[in-house]
């Protein structure tokens, strides 16, 4: 008998490298053979094997996410994968799709909802469009995974006669090794020079693509009244731009383009957040948060939009501030009041959320069908 395989799908590799490495590694280092799909050849560490779809993020395209389905199904017919873990929203529907017949033969399909797009709510036509989909899908998963408290209720309600396994596990865990490194004052006047900042600038961080949801647009908006109190307020965006260039044209049309920093994706995001005083997400909505919870293990406060993802492990005046995403005179005043906050319970409240634990529950998941 040759060594077990495992299959990861999403549909673009800076998923799997930013969330699902160590789960790689664990499969890895148990002996298994690691495949990896998503929309590129681009080798991927504790990958054995790359697979390259024409998957694409938007459901719209068809062709090509038709196209994904029909080779993903010829792979796992010559692989015979004992597990597929499926992610993002496509990669969820494409994998699923592709092994239907292929579970009679003992593949084990687990998808994760990294947030349902039919949530609390949710526009109607959220619900009209995702819905379905997944309630159809939801009788071709093994396992379901959410998380967030929301949307596992929401499964057990809507999907529990579907899918016989339905859990819940609090995100891919951070490692929190990564930010056990300290920044010297002179490394930290360092970074913030190279990014044009001065020792005496306020900074405000968000981390994320820069897209409608994420909803930047909201903290351009808060960054020009903050500088109308005070010149030196600062703002890190920092993500790959999905909306060619549109937020950099509203900092210019707010005339803060000294303020607003565009820093694309970056591979030091700990050390940005030693340099930042305040990490804030303006989401519309959130499967979890995760960029928050590293500012947290990092003891830096933040300042959040209220949805399910954010009020899971953000609470009001204790780790930060939960705000209403459409008033920047609330966001303004709790940027102003944040010095209030006790920063050495920061860390404390996400602890729950460190990768070690994590990985004990997707171990058990991956093991034990869930089962304790």
């Amino acid at each position: 008998m040759g060594k077990k395989k495992v299959l990861f799908v999403a549909t673009v590799d800076s998923h799997i490298e930013l969330f699902h490495l160590p789960y790689l590694k664990m499969f890895h280092d148990k002996g298994w053979e690691v495949h990896v799909a998503t929309d590129s050849k681009k080798p991927i560490k504790y990958c054995d094997k790359k697979i390259e779809l024409p998957i694409k993020r938007s459901p719209f395209k068809l062709v090509s996410n038709y196209k994904a389905v029909r080779q993903l199904r010829e792979v796992m017919k010559k692989e015979k994968y004992n597990i597929v873990h499926c992610h993002t929203p496509m990669g969820g529907v494409v994998a699923r799709l592709a092994g239907k017949k292929y579970r009679r033969n003992g593949l084990r399909m687990i998808y994760t909802a990294h947030g349902f797009h039919f949530y609390k709510g949710a526009p109607i036509h959220f619900w009209l469009m995702f819905y379905p989909v997944e309630w159809y899908l939801a009788k071709h998963t093994d396992t379901l995974i959410t998380i967030n408290d929301e949307d596992y209720k929401r499964a057990l309600a809507k999907f529990g006669k579907r899918c016989r396994d339905i859990q819940y596990v609090p995100g891919v865990g951070v490692d929190e090794k990564k930010f056990e490194k300290k920044l010297s004052a002179k490394e930290k006047h360092v970074l913030r020079e190279s990014l044009g900042l001065t020792d005496e600038d306020k900074v405000l961080i968000c981390v994320g693509r820069l897209d409608k949801n994420k909803n930047q647009g909201f903290l351009i908006r808060a960054t020009k009244e903050l500088v109308k109190n005070d010149s030196r307020y600062q703002l890190l965006l920092v993500g790959p731009d999905e909306l060619n260039g549109k937020y950099q044209r509203l900092a210019k049309k707010m005339g803060i383009v000294n303020n607003v920093h565009f820093l694309g994706f970056r591979d030091d995001i700990s050390e940005l957040l030693q340099i930042s005083d305040i990490a804030t997400s303006m989401s519309i909505r959130e499967g979890l948060g995760i960029n928050l919870v590293e500012a947290l293990m990092s003891d830096v406060p933040v300042i959040a939009s209220s949805n399910r993802g954010h009020n899971i492990f953000i609470k009001d005046g204790e780790n930060g501030f939960i705000v209403n995403n459409k008033s920047i005179s609330q966001f303004v005043e709790r940027v102003m009041g944040i010095k209030k906050l006790d920063k050495e319970r920061l860390k404390d409240t996400v602890d729950h959320m460190k990768v070690d634990e994590i990985m004990q529950k997707f171990e058990c998941i991956y093991m034990n069908g869930g089962r304790r």
